[in-house]
């Protein structure tokens, strides 16, 4: 047997004291708040819950942090499987050291193997959200060792660079001169992102669906039909594209880019469990 706990599904909705079973020794495990130190490189900031193997670890979407829905939601969901898992802020963004200004896919993309090499232990099942899944994607290649399987939520492989080059030429070169690219967005206060022309021409160094993808691994990508932000045939191409052959593509026909609502996180938990299943199996 894999658990030691009661195979129920959480309820990410619902607070611990409300959920269905009795809260054992995982669920009162603290989880504080700890930094990797990186020479020459920003500061981490992140959160580490101890348990089995294979971990979780969540990767954020683009100026997303740790504390998001879906973050949390993983983590209560690990402690209820005594699973391990870690969440974990980029640089430049949250309570990571770092200059947003100067950050890049690049630079984002050594922050996920870091957390990969020295602070994850074992393999691990990585959880990537829109940009944190095109990240995902190349942690897997860089790491294939420690990445067990891949979970995708609105992978937004390519994203930036796919979005700017549908643009006009005349558009294109207007954001040249200015520097700065102004993109609409529900999801941020003002309304909208200023993403630097130098991150976009920076990003094109790490685009992945122009050739074949050498991950293995099972992956699983999550999209909502309503997704006005990263279109859901992304993810069509994203599996096209991947070299191994245990890859599905699961569409919600109501869920939107972010899907945080309560039936998108529990298809997501329940893509977890499935692959910690399946994975054991493998092991065993």
């Amino acid at each position: 047997m894999r658990r030691i706990f009661p195979r129920v599904l959480l309820d990410p909705v619902l607070s611990l004291k409300e959920q269905p079973f009795e809260t054992p020794f995982a669920f009162r495990q603290k989880v504080s708040l700890s930094f990797l130190n990186r020479p020459d490189l920003p500061s981490l900031a992140y959160k580490k819950l101890k348990g089995k193997t294979p971990g979780i670890i969540f990767i954020p979407g683009y100026l997303s942090d740790m504390n998001g829905k879906k973050a949390l939601a993983i983590e209560e969901f690990c402690k209820s499987l005594g699973h391990a898992c870690i969440r974990f802020d980029y640089s430049g963004i949250g309570n990571s050291d770092g200059n947003l200004a100067e950050c890049t896919v690049g630079k984002w993309r050594k922050d996920v193997l870091s957390i990969l090499d020295d602070v994850a232990e074992g393999p691990q099942i990585l959880v990537g959200s829109s940009l944190g899944g095109w990240l995902m994607l190349h942690a897997a290649i860089a790491r294939p060792e420690k990445v067990a399987a891949l979970i995708g939520i609105a992978t937004a492989a390519d994203g930036l660079v796919t979005q700017f080059r549908a643009l006009s030429v005349e558009a294109q070169k207007e954001i040249e001169v200015k520097g700065e690219w102004t993109l609409p967005s529900k999801y941020n206060e003002e309304g909208f992102y200023h993403v630097p022309y130098s991150f976009i021409k920076e990003a094109e160094h790490h685009c992945l669906l122009h050739s074949p993808i050498p991950v293995t691994c099972p992956v699983r990508l999550l999209h909502g039909m309503k997704d006005n932000i990263m279109p859901w045939h992304t993810s069509l191409q994203v599996a096209d594209r991947i070299v191994g052959p245990d890859v599905d593509v699961i569409l919600r026909k109501d869920g939107d880019h972010r899907m945080k609502e309560k039936a998108d996180i529990h298809l997501l938990v329940c893509t977890i469990d499935d692959l910690i299943d399946k994975l054991s199996t493998v092991v065993h």
